[in-house]
């Protein structure tokens, strides 16, 4: 028994089941937030204030979580987090009330939006390639997305949150298997590294300027992308199927990262992921004919992001300290959550007022000066320090 958990330590199934169940568990936990409140009997508002206080939690709680993690054991830490957030997903699937939903609500996305930095610093400290283990996130997102429906349609609404508990237990059990080597990022006793330290990195200040840009841009996009789809004359059973497809797409780039995110210099690859954001705003701006849209929407819809998320790791990893690589990861996470906040709020109002291709004009304006505030930005081509091996 003991030689058997011995060949579980650090093996790929423990990387595969963390990966897997915790992405897959955030999808199933917030995929039909808005359809079961609603279904509840939750007016729109309602459902707004329960994920704006979710969004706001998670803000105050990930600077807090990336320096616990940079200063004490990771795994303990972590599988603390999760456990929290197992109790809160049975007191949300258990909650009538508002206020218990808001709260048990909260909890459990302060607790999985606080630990995602750290997830993904993870899948380059394994003795695995980052693509063979990071793909599982996205096919573990994409497999929760399904599940919450099937459950939610076949069985019951509340059982989609007791599957979540299951799905973070077996999250956990892989959590506990692994073992990263990223020991020496931890504080030495009586070491002490200001986390208002890292604003006096100019060049990190700089970076994270143009994250709240590019999140802003494309969080917003994201969320309107289904909506505008549909207004151009797409029935709903199409764009969701173009949506699903397109998660899909960033597959290649994650499998296939070890060939290029080491080879190819940090701004390079800066240039890439927003100068694809730029094209697809583009395209939705100056209305080009459909299958444009939908051609834009499967090449940068996801695959930016997920290329920008391994090219912040590999950002951080150049300009940051490894004992506080993980704080610095979990305040670009906060400025993503806020930039989402404020751009969400203004992007309403101008559609409000005007249209979907005056919007995207507005954000292709956007990602065109961000690109050139991203010719002014120096820093290291950070292929000295492999991360995807």
């Amino acid at each position: 028994m003991k030689s058997l958990y011995g060949k579980y330590q650090n093996s790929y199934v423990s990387y595969f089941l963390m990966y897997n169940f915790y992405y897959l568990s955030w999808a199933l936990f917030s995929a039909l937030i808005s359809v079961y409140l609603m279904g509840k009997g939750f007016k729109a508002s309602q459902v707004s204030f329960v994920v704006s206080a979710s969004f706001l939690t998670s803000m105050a709680a990930q600077p807090v979580i990336g320096a616990w993690n940079d200063k004490y054991d990771m795994k303990k830490i972590d599988t603390a987090l999760f456990f929290i957030a197992c109790g809160g997903g049975i007191v949300f699937m258990l909650s009538d009330s508002l206020a218990m939903i808001a709260a048990s609500y909260s909890l459990v996305l302060a607790m999985i939006n606080g630990v995602n930095p750290v997830m993904e610093k993870l899948a380059t400290t394994s003795p695995y390639p980052y693509g063979k283990i990071r793909i599982w996130g996205t096919i573990g997102y994409a497999l929760g997305s399904q599940m919450a429906g099937l459950i939610y349609d076949n069985i019951s609404p509340e059982a989609v949150f007791a599957a979540f508990v299951l799905t973070m237990l077996l999250c956990v059990a892989g959590l506990l298997g692994t073992e990263p080597a990223a020991g020496d990022h931890k504080q030495e006793k009586g070491e002490k590294a200001s986390i208002l330290g890292l604003f006096k990195n100019g060049k990190y200040v700089y970076y994270l300027c143009l994250c709240v840009i590019f999140y802003g841009i494309t969080n917003m996009s994201n969320v309107f992308i289904p909506s505008m789809l549909t207004d151009k004359g797409l029935d709903v059973g199409t764009a969701s199927l173009i949506l699903s497809i397109a998660v899909f797409c960033e597959a290649p780039l994650v499998l296939f990262s070890y060939r290029f995110m080491d080879k190819i210099a940090n701004k390079t690859l800066l240039f890439a992921a927003m100068g694809m954001v730029c094209v697809q705003c583009a395209v939705y701006g100056f209305d080009l004919p459909m299958p444009f849209m939908i051609l834009a929407t499967l090449i940068a819809k996801h695959p930016a992001g997920m290329l920008y998320i391994m090219v912040n790791l590999k950002v951080v990893n150049t300009l940051i300290d490894e004992k506080q690589q993980i704080t610095a990861l979990a305040f670009v996470a906060t400025l993503k959550n806020l930039a989402a906040i404020v751009f969400q709020n203004i992007a309403g109002q101008i559609l409000d007022a005007t249209s979907y291709s005056y919007l995207y004009l507005l954000c292709f304006a956007c990602m065109l000066g961000e690109l050139a505030l991203l010719a002014f930005f120096r820093i290291g081509s950070g292929n000295d320090k492999p991360l995807f091996h």
